[in-house]
């Protein structure tokens, strides 16, 4: 394959990756929304997108095996279509957690919401903010961009925790509140867990940039999950 043609098939799987990372941000944002509003036909439409994420993910999969075994990359060519490959996975895992936000509201439905949602948005804005930036990071292979997610990743930990505290307290007044503080609970683990999949992408962006394997998403306080 010509050097040219080889180049134009990765930067079109690159252009798939971003396209596919901004409807993945779209998920977390619908998924909160519909949270907040108990909007139950979002939360439906967002379920049934996730199945189109899960295509572009295995598409996206299936192009780069196929580049792999037929032109042998090496060097940086290698470390990039890799890249790539990693961070689709994530990116979908990423949509599964935003589906799991709207099953809440399914699960939960016409019962009322134990508290005003306050932190939660907060840890979903995060998560899209830490999103762009480590997609960002990849398109422009800026290794200092992605090691920097990872702090980020930490304020949304102490969110985390801090939302855990607040519901604890909650169940220990009125135990009959258990149910709606757990469905609170696993909203925010979701994007907890989201968090740590960015991270994850901000080891791909250095990977790709450097050859160096370095592991960001290391736990410095104890989880309450």
């Amino acid at each position: 394959m010509p050097r040219d043609t080889f180049e134009k098939q990765v930067h079109d799987l690159e252009n798939t990756l971003l396209e596919m990372g901004t409807r993945v941000e779209r998920t977390i944002e619908a998924g909160v929304d519909a949270l907040k509003t108990r909007d139950r036909a979002l939360a439906e439409s967002l379920i049934a997108r996730d199945a189109e994420i899960n295509r572009t993910r295995y598409e996206l999969e299936d192009r780069t095996y196929t580049l792999l075994a037929t032109q042998q990359p090496l060097a940086s060519d290698l470390r990039e279509i890799i890249a790539i490959l990693l961070i689709a996975i994530e990116l979908e895992r990423i949509a599964d957690h935003a589906k799991n936000l709207a099953e809440i509201v399914m699960h939960m439905g016409d019962e009322p919401l134990l508290k005003p949602l306050i932190d939660i948005p907060r840890m979903a804005d995060l998560c899209r903010e830490m999103l762009t930036q480590s997609l960002d990071a990849f398109a422009r292979r800026d290794a200092e961009a992605g090691r920097s997610v990872c702090a980020r990743d930490d304020v949304l930990d102490q969110l985390y925790q801090q939302i855990f505290r607040e519901l604890l307290t909650y169940v220990l007044a009125d135990p009959r509140t258990v149910n709606r503080a757990l469905s609170l609970l696993f909203a925010a683990h979701n994007l907890e867990r989201i968090g740590d999949r960015i991270t994850n992408i901000g080891e791909r962006v250095i990977y790709a940039a450097t050859g160096r394997l370095e592991e960001l998403n290391v736990e410095h306080q104890p989880r309450f999950d």
